[in-house]
């Protein structure tokens, strides 16, 4: 069996390709299709851990949630995260291939990878009956098409009709349809299909007549105006994607029954999708921050992962946030770290191999742990328990852990020290020590992302959070699972509503089917 295939296109970045991905795969399975997402190659900070332990992006896990099925690594066989402005790591079919610069990569690599891109869609295209195909960027990206290998050479590929998203959020969301077709030649833009502008608040009325002018311009139907999405609390695919409170909302915070969450935003943050079940607790108000003057006087402070855990380290200091940190430890506050972020909390970094920048780091000092950075790259799910009967120093009746693991770091312990957990890998059968506690249980880390994910951990982290910190306990805590799936199925009702329907499965050759709306339930 060979899938129909349909590719998602986008003006930009950050435009809406991912989610318009999610949804239709969504709308599909409702209709009975089997579905699985595709991007040959994505650039990201923000990715996941397969069941079998090996990474992808972060939003081709989400696609494949929104299609109910667990995410394989041949839905993103190739992930660039950036390490600096001009080299990135190369992940290949979920394991890290080599670190190269921008120009080594673009200009002789990463046609090379082509073949096992097609291997990995033709894979997914055997066993589905519908592959949704995403691009990167913009398809018009003249400079870099002659190696592309995630655009328009995967849709000649794939034999996929394409729909072209523009933002009209951003501004000239016209100029950007038209642009973007003109500087494709003819054999390209005979795959585009439709296009679909995205992110639209306002009245449509006054929209339309550009739109009609559009679909004369371009002798191609839109597809539909997709309306603006609040509060959608579904994974960004980049860091511009952070959700902040304002400086309004966080000084009221500060004089309101809510705990406040700083996650510092490290210039090289990743997976910072760890902290999106947190924003929708009606009881915190958390905010990324920078400077020592954001800081709360009362609440938590997050360390979150980094790509670049000395290089951020550094940033730390420099930003001067060090000695205000401490002086927060001592005026009661509470810190954790999680994975880089919980290397930084111990007393040195080192890095032999030069994963990083090579040499030595020293910590903040405030774990009795030092990590050694390794060539060897540890993904994995993983689950456990705490290690003790406290959290925050505050008795608890230990909730399961559950989370994953993506970093190139061992981490040792030094006399004294307290692990964080108990857990194990899915692959593997034998108990692992993760993470460090403080001897007050006031400071925490662990190498364990999306722990927060699971409403019971934090719904335990959130309530002796409060009772550590003397606060009245959180009125009404917040089902983050349900709400996901909630948060999936208005993305696909949204978008049902707003395309033509018809004519997207007419893309396909398959007639409409009937949607159903609890097909994955």
């Amino acid at each position: 069996m060979t899938a129909r295939s349909l590719m998602v296109l986008g003006t930009a970045s950050h435009v809406g390709k991912s989610l318009t991905t999610a949804a239709l795969c969504r709308i599909f399975t409702r209709a009975g299709l089997r579905v699985a997402p595709f991007k040959a190659q994505n650039m990201s900070l923000n990715s996941a851990a397969t069941p079998d332990g090996l990474e992808i992006g972060r939003a081709q896990a989400l696609q494949a949630e929104a299609a109910g099925v667990p995410p394989t690594v041949h839905m993103n066989p190739v992930l660039i995260k950036p390490g600096s402005d001009t080299s990135a790591q190369i992940v290949v079919r979920g394991k890290v291939w080599q670190t190269l610069d921008a120009r080594t990569y673009h200009n002789h690599r990463a046609i090379t990878l082509l073949p096992i891109v097609e291997e990995s869609y033709r894979e997914l295209a055997s066993t589905n009956d519908v592959v949704v195909l995403e691009g990167a960027g913009s398809p018009a990206e003249i400079n870099l098409k002659d190696n592309d290998i995630v655009n328009m050479r995967m849709a000649r590929l794939a034999q996929a009709p394409c729909l072209l998203v523009g933002d009209i959020d951003r501004g000239g969301v016209f100029a950007s349809l038209l642009g973007t077709c003109a500087l494709l030649d003819d054999e390209e833009r005979r795959h585009i299909r439709g296009f679909l502008i995205h992110k639209f608040r306002g009245d449509q009325s006054l929209l339309m007549p550009g739109v009609h002018t559009m679909e004369q311009r371009l002798e191609i139907p839109c597809m539909g105006v997709v309306p603006w999405l609040h509060k959608l609390d579904l994974d960004e695919e980049d860091s511009i994607g952070f959700a902040k409170n304002t400086s309004a909302e966080w000084d009221q915070a500060l004089n309101s029954a809510k705990l406040c969450i700083a996650v510092i935003a490290f210039p090289s943050i990743s997976n910072f999708t760890d902290f999106t079940p947190l924003l929708a607790e009606p009881s915190v108000s958390l905010r990324y921050i920078r400077e020592p003057a954001h800081l709360p006087t009362t609440g938590i402070v997050i360390l979150p992962g980094s790509k670049q855990t000395a290089e951020d380290l550094n940033w730390l200091r420099s930003q001067g946030l060090e000695q205000p940190l401490r002086q927060y430890l001592q005026n009661g506050g509470l810190l954790v770290g999680i994975c880089g972020g919980f290397q930084m909390l111990g007393h040195e970094i080192l890095d032999p191999h030069g994963v990083e920048s090579g040499g030595g780091q020293r910590g903040l000092g405030l774990l009795p742990i030092t990590t050694t950075l390794e060539k060897r790259k540890i993904t994995t799910p993983a689950r456990g328990e705490l290690s003790g009967a406290t959290l925050f120093g505050t008795p608890i009746e230990r909730p399961e852990l559950c989370g994953y693991e993506i970093h190139m770091g061992q981490t040792a312990y030094l006399p004294d020290a307290i692990p964080f957990a108990k857990i194990h890998h899915n692959t593997e059968e034998d108990e692992i020590l993760d993470g460090c506690v403080s001897l007050n249980g006031r400071v925490w880390g662990t190498y364990l992302h999306g722990i927060f994910d699971h409403d019971s951990f934090r719904h335990t982290f959130l309530k002796t959070a409060r009772a550590a910190l003397h606060m009245p306990e959180a009125i009404g805590l917040f089902n983050w699972r349900q709400h996901r799936q909630q948060q999936l199925d208005r993305l696909a009702d949204t978008f049902a509503e707003a395309l033509d329907l018809n004519a997207i499965f007419g893309l396909l050759n398959s007639p409409r089917k009937s949607i159903k709306r609890n097909a994955l339930r």
